[in-house]
């Protein structure tokens, strides 16, 4: 071979392996953005059909046309899932396909003033969207649709007289008392009955406490503020009470007001109710865990659930009875840092630890036990139980609890103050607890209007007042700055309290009679709460006070509220108290 050839082949050679290289280069190049187009194209696809309409169509009535702020509620035959939507300012309405299997649905909305016939069963499917147009009138009674916020809106009297109805709205809906026709006499005698039942009773399922009539510490109604009040005070609630209901009338000489359907951003929401096992069940605190777990409390029976917020299915898990004298219900359901499930297990007199990988309980007694209501132990807050190895306990006393000793230490509410100080004479007492980074307590003075600090080493008392004056402070929970987010029952407000500042902010809700029970923030910079008396979940934007009220598909107890934060945007989640329901509630913006 000459030199020549050599050289000619070497140089073939050369610029065949470069063209293979860039050849190769380019054809993994283009395998690449093809992966990348088609990942694109079947995440689009995934979109659309997500958002796709499994089930739509339009609301109207004679009276108003279009209507918007309906709401629409579908659920599958055989399922215990009902998912809600809300009609747009055009009187659109649309289900995802995404939230509906295939399958037979019933349909059933809410809309005060208005009511329609059933439609009877809708079939979905999966290859085409199924159309319902709804056709809504005026209702025949108005008073069967009213919420007890509504109701308390349309009666006559002054605020202070109406309060005497919050005490009653934990057990059943005014309803049951403005038709009533009892007379004051009678109403004596129904609000001294109601002093001897628990506080986790129902008009189907009352407990009696076995020692007698008295308080359930809440401050307000026949059911509250520590011992029944004076025979005065009794006559004068009862002599109120028969004016609004229809003892000497047949129908109530006052007009019913109702709040006004939600709007705007008020309708860009999905709700999901799930249904609990048991029909009797109260679910008071409703917490979700890290791996997306919802664990609830039961206020009239001796169960803890938990609910897979993926799958729906639902476990529960009996709770021991320590005491079987004495009413049965938890209502403080708390998780702590390592995963434990805990509970304030009220008249059962211990707070309660379980283990879920176990499923084994763990109790420590209040050192009143089997006294009664002073042995309830109504809260527990072990969130910080990993810096001191101590929780807190709320009940008729607050306590520090040693869990390794065992021991309790009582909160002297009056530390420091002369025998004869005005504020000595008040109820100072907490409902809701809560503790920051060092597991300090923050006490709610549901009774009165002040916030709490003990110190979690010195057990010091520091109280502040809030800003707005007997806002009655209820629960609350501590974000990650170690500030305070309460609700103000009487002051109709989302408090919020730097415990670092030591300065109060409040935010005005706007609809009147809503009573937040409980507030949170959430990882977006919203502030959340429910409202105890008018079914509405309140979201708050803190950067700007913006507010959002939510409308919920029916009647509900809300208590504690809580936020899950790895969903964009932070999912609502609450416990129908009186529904035996788990609800969610995703913001769609």
């Amino acid at each position: 071979m000459s030199l020549t050839t050599a050289i000619s082949r070497e140089f073939v050679s050369a610029n065949v392996k470069k063209a293979m290289r860039v050849l190769s280069a380019t054809t993994i190049l283009l395998l690449i953005v093809s992966a990348l187009l088609l990942c694109a194209g079947l995440e689009i696809l995934n979109a659309q059909n997500s958002s796709a309409s499994a089930l739509g169509g339009r609301v109207t009535s004679q009276e108003e046309g279009p209507m918007e702020g309906v709401l629409v509620s579908a659920k599958r035959a055989g399922s215990t899932i009902t998912v809600t939507v809300v009609s747009d300012a055009q009187g659109q309405y649309s289900f995802p396909r995404s939230r509906l299997e295939p399958g037979q649905y019933s349909v059933r909305i809410r809309a005060v003033g208005y009511e329609t016939d059933n439609p009877g069963p809708v079939e979905v499917t999966a290859q085409k969207a199924a159309e319902l147009d709804l056709k809504l009138r005026k209702t025949r009674d108005l008073s069967r649709q009213l919420s007890n916020g509504e109701w308390l809106m349309s009666m006559p009297g002054t605020q202070e007289q109406k309060q005497v109805f919050l005490g009653c709205t934990g057990c059943h809906t005014l309803e049951r008392i403005v038709r009533s026709q009892h007379d004051a006499a009678e109403f004596v005698q129904v609000l001294q009955r109601m002093t001897t039942y628990a506080q986790g009773s129902t008009p189907s399922r009352p407990q009696l406490r076995p020692r007698g009539p008295a308080g359930n510490g809440d401050g307000e109604g026949p059911m509250g503020g520590g011992p029944p009040p004076p025979t005065a005070v009794v006559q004068k609630r009862a002599e109120y009470m028969a004016t609004v209901d229809l003892s000497s009338t047949s129908q109530w000489e006052y007009p019913l007001k109702t709040n006004a359907r939600p709007k705007g951003k008020a309708t860009k929401v999905i709700i999901t109710e799930y249904d609990l096992p048991r029909p009797e069940a109260m679910p008071h605190d409703a917490v979700i865990d890290a791996q997306g777990m919802v664990w609830y409390s039961d206020f009239g029976s001796q169960y803890v659930g938990k609910l897979d917020s993926k799958t729906g299915k639902i476990a529960e898990y009996p709770v021991p009875v320590m005491d079987p004298n004495e009413p049965r219900g938890a209502l403080d359901l708390e998780l702590d840092p390592s995963g434990y499930v805990w509970l304030g297990t009220m008249y059962q007199g211990v707070i309660a630890r379980l283990d879920p990988k176990t499923q084994e309980f763990k109790t420590w007694k209040i050192p009143t036990f089997g006294k009664g209501d002073a042995a309830r132990t109504a809260m527990v807050t072990p969130g910080r139980v990993d810096v001191d190895g101590k929780v807190w306990v709320g009940a008729d006393d607050e306590y520090q609890v040693n869990l390794n000793s065992g021991k309790w230490v009582t909160i002297d509410y009056t530390q420091g103050l002369p025998p004869d100080s005005p504020l000595a004479k008040l109820n100072l007492g907490s409902y809701g607890v809560a503790s920051d980074s060092k597991n300090n307590f923050y006490g709610m003075n549901f009774g009165g209007t002040f916030i709490t600090r003990v110190d979690a080493k010195t057990m010091k008392v520091t109280r502040f007042a809030t800003p707005t004056p007997n806002s009655a402070p209820r629960r609350g929970h501590i974000d990650p700055q170690d500030r305070l987010w309460f609700g103000e029952y009487r002051g109709n407000n989302i408090g919020m309290f730097d415990t670092k500042t030591e300065k109060f902010q409040e935010y005005a809700v706007p609809t009147t009679w809503t009573n937040p029970y409980d507030a949170i923030l959430d990882s977006a910079g919203y502030a959340w709460t429910g409202g105890m008396s008018n079914d509405h979940i309140v979201r708050v934007n803190t950067k700007t006070s913006d507010v959002t009220e939510y409308l919920l598909p029916r009647t509900t107890n809300v208590r504690r509220v809580n936020v899950d934060n790895s969903t964009n945007p932070p999912t609502f989640w609450v416990g129908n108290n009186l529904g035996a329901t788990i609800i969610k509630l995703e913001p769609l913006e």
